[in-house]
């Protein structure tokens, strides 16, 4: 696992996109059920890489975040929002299931949030609690995060099968996309984003479209702006969308205000989660899991220690 730029060699603080990780261990792996037919692969992933990222990373806190079964705003907002999903694969409706006990067992804080994704409750998170001797990481493999990215928070990006995770900080990002982090809402108003079936601009891609970005604040300003457009086919292609790049820059821009339940936002795990994984790992037979659990158990804190927000 890529190690931490030097600017973030401070205490550490890891944000779990949940469903994303769950997800991608479903794909990564090959199916796996316990002796009574039980589908167990995604929890077992799952499993596997928070016990990596404790031993590896080694946390002062961490944190899960969750989508909240409701409809969120961009939904009521733009109908056919993340329209082309496929439905939800059988083996993973009992593993999403049992995924809040996993996660209660490592006896840290879930996060969700009606009307909200968890990416939402992500980007709040982050905003409340890096600071000055706080560095946030934000495991995802969503690169809708990526404009999170800023001086005290990365993400570590967990990539297909067979492909290591990479650390992505500012530069990290501008060199992917050609635009800083903050201003990725903005591209993928021009170019758009499959994956969550927001649309794009035709004529427009990646390229054109980060020079487009640094011509303008917003998606409102480039179209104020329109007639400083030399090319007359990109200018004519931003005015034949203006509507939608607004109102898609809107619902590719991550919240930052949601409204999490009183408590810590984010905890150590602690040698009392040990028991609890244990005998849930013996539940679902991930025998191999539990030496690692074992040799994690001494990097362990002694006792949970809450971590609340800094404003």
């Amino acid at each position: 696992m890529a190690k931490a730029p030097l600017q973030f060699a401070m205490t550490r603080i890891l944000l779990i996109d949940t469903s994303s990780v769950f997800f991608r261990a479903h794909h990564a792996l090959p199916p796996m059920n316990t002796r009574a037919g039980a589908p167990t692969s995604a929890l077992y992933g799952t499993s596997a890489l928070l016990l990596k990222l404790l031993r590896e990373e080694q946390p002062k806190a961490m944190a899960f975040a969750l989508d909240a079964p409701e409809a969120t705003f961009r939904h009521e907002q733009f109908e056919s929002y993340k329209g082309t999903r496929q439905p939800l694969p059988e083996p993973l409706r009992p593993q999403l299931a049992r995924l809040p006990e996993l996660l209660a067992a490592f006896g840290v804080p879930a996060h969700r949030a009606p009307g909200f994704e968890a990416d939402d409750v992500l980007a709040t998170l982050a905003r409340r609690l890096a600071g000055t001797d706080r560095a946030v990481r934000v495991v995802t493999g969503d690169r809708d995060l990526f404009q999170l990215v800023r001086q005290g928070v990365d993400v570590l990006f967990i990539g297909r099968r067979g492909e290591k995770p990479i650390v992505y900080d500012v530069a990290a990002v501008e060199k992917r996309f050609g635009v800083a982090p903050d201003r990725l809402p903005f591209l993928i108003a021009l170019v758009g984003d499959k994956s969550d079936n927001l649309p794009g601009v035709p004529g427009i891609g990646p390229r054109s479209g980060a020079k487009l970005v640094a011509m303008a604040e917003s998606a409102a300003d480039l179209v104020e702006h329109a007639a400083e457009i030399r090319s007359a086919a990109l200018r004519n292609a931003v005015l034949g969308a203006a509507e939608q790049i607004c109102k898609t820059e809107h619902l590719a821009r991550l919240r930052c205000d949601v409204e999490l339940r009183e408590g810590p936002l984010a905890a150590s795990v602690s040698k009392d989660a040990v028991p609890r994984l244990r005998a849930l790992f013996d539940e679902l037979e991930f025998k191999s899991l539990l030496p690692r659990l074992d040799a994690l158990e001494p990097l362990l804190a002694e006792a949970a220690a809450p971590v609340s927000t800094l404003v």
